[in-house]
């Protein structure tokens, strides 16, 4: 399960302890922030676009939507979202627990700029019925963030 191997990565950073498995589903961002009692903006989703053949994630904050100019702009293609059974077998995590940790190798991991408005946000931890609580900082580094991007609207109307 994906949620074991994003536990087994945060045990050798001696951070698994953060991770909270919920009672409650967190598969979108109004359930996340029902179960941990936060603003939805505050739900770092993790979306997965399809980009020449390679998985890519984007991490962007609740209330932000893909921009397709923006996006365009950023990767040279057009938003093709991977399909459910693509995101499991291509990323390594389930829709409804996509997350930037643990993710099979290949995949590229961008944070979008919607998410810097925060000191902390929560990523799922590779289920839908967890997530972890990290600083903006913590969530570049153990997510292997290549860049920080722009490829969202909504959150800054």
């Amino acid at each position: 399960m994906a949620i074991e191997r994003v536990q087994a990565y945060f045990r050798a950073l001696h951070m698994e302890e953060r991770i909270r498995v919920l009672e409650a589903s967190s598969a979108t961002v109004e359930l996340a922030a029902q179960a941990l009692q936060c603003a939805p903006e505050r739900i770092a989703k993790t979306l997965s676009f399809l980009v020449q053949d390679d998985p890519v994630l984007i991490v962007a904050a609740g209330d932000g939507r893909i921009d397709n100019q923006k996006y365009k702009a950023q990767f040279g293609t057009k938003a093709k979202m991977l399909t459910p059974e693509q995101a499991e077998t291509m990323v390594g995590h389930a829709v409804g627990g996509v997350c930037p940790f643990a993710v099979n190798e290949g995949v590229k991991v961008y944070l979008d700029a919607s998410l810097k408005r925060f000191e902390t946000v929560f990523p799922a931890c590779g289920s839908a019925n967890s997530a972890i609580e990290l600083t903006l900082a913590e969530l570049e580094k153990y997510s292997g963030a290549l860049a920080w991007v722009d490829v969202c609207k909504g959150w800054a109307d």
